[in-house]
């Protein structure tokens, strides 16, 4: 996963936003009575596609996709939070928004500050990765060996912040070993170090690691979320391997602009939640690696709470500073 994705986690044809339109007054009937746009900066391309189409026939309007790419996500953060609080402008909102919030100190637009949480749409894991030539055959065995070996084992990331740079400082920390970090410009370049060699592990975004996997190339030892990844039930989580709590994940969610009547985002929720729940739709995302989220909203407020507290914590404590 890169600084643009979690790379899991736009929709129909482009059309131009509707004219501004009086917000709404609150009481949620009747919403929503124009297109509603979804910024996308990183986020999932197939989740904003499923989820907006399935909307779209229900409400009889489209959910409009905006890319607004660039600047780490920022740019799409800054659009939402300044756009009318009326319940028709949305984030598609990630990890890295949580990261954002934990990492800049007076940043424009912070997630947990300037917007309302709406639901959690699906997310996904990310394995902790070795080459073959490491020993270690599980969590326990990889951290004996770094311990025996401080500083000589190295660990790809994407960059730093990005969410497997964080997956990576909450392992070193929760285990107590020295292990180096060898930052990239691209997933792709990382990995193709990590498949020759280079250096000897990583965490890596599940649903797309799957095929080295399977082929013996990489050996998965952990997965970084509270339950075992669905499309590979043997990988036991890092939380049950002797480091209790551990979860880093990679999701997708629908945040608004603070002050969007409560009634409007319980809508929201309500009709996203009950899209998530179709066959179909649940069966796209297994396909794709992801599992379906689906919150009710005080459960995903609670989430992005303690999801910006733990990278916060990781942060602090490694000294990351922003590039």
């Amino acid at each position: 996963m890169d600084r643009g994705a979690c790379a899991l986690l736009i929709l129909l044809a482009s059309v131009p936003p509707a004219a501004a339109q009086p917000p709404s007054t609150g009481s949620g009937q009747g919403f929503p009575t124009k297109p509603i746009r979804l910024i996308v900066g990183p986020g999932s391309d197939l989740v904003a596609r499923l989820v907006g189409s399935r909307l779209t026939p229900m409400w009889g309007q489209q959910i409009v996709v905006d890319a607004r790419p660039g600047a780490g996500g920022a740019i799409a953060l800054e659009t939402v939070a300044k756009a009318n609080p009326d319940g028709y402008t949305w984030l598609l909102s990630t990890a890295v928004y949580t990261i954002h919030a934990a990492l800049y100190e007076k940043p424009a637009a912070d997630l947990g500050r300037d917007f309302a949480p709406v639901t959690n749409l699906a997310s996904a894991s990310f394995f902790l990765l070795v080459h073959p030539s490491v020993p270690a055959k599980s969590v326990h065995e990889l951290i004996e060996l770094a311990r025996a070996k401080p500083g000589q084992l190295n660990y790809a990331s994407a960059g730093v912040g990005t969410p497997p740079h964080l997956a990576a400082e909450m392992f070193k920390s929760m285990a107590k070993i020295g292990i180096v970090h060898v930052p990239y410009k691209s997933v792709a370049i990382g990995m193709t170090d990590l498949l020759a060699g280079q250096v000897q592990l990583t965490f890596q975004f599940a649903p797309t690691v799957l095929p080295h996997m399977k082929a013996g190339r990489l050996r998965a030892l952990g997965v970084s979320s509270l339950r075992r990844y669905v499309l590979a039930p043997d990988v036991p989580t890092l939380s049950e391997s002797g480091l209790a709590g551990f979860e880093v994940i990679g999701w997708n969610g629908v945040h608004v602009p603070k002050g969007t009547p409560a009634a409007v985002v319980a809508k929201m929720n309500a009709d996203i939640r009950q899209v998530l729940k179709l066959p179909d739709v649940q069966e796209r995302l297994l396909a794709s690696g992801l599992d379906e989220a689906g919150a009710p909203v005080e459960d995903f407020a609670a989430f992005v709470k303690r999801d910006i507290a733990r990278f916060s914590k990781v942060i602090k404590e490694a000294g990351i500073r922003p590039e």
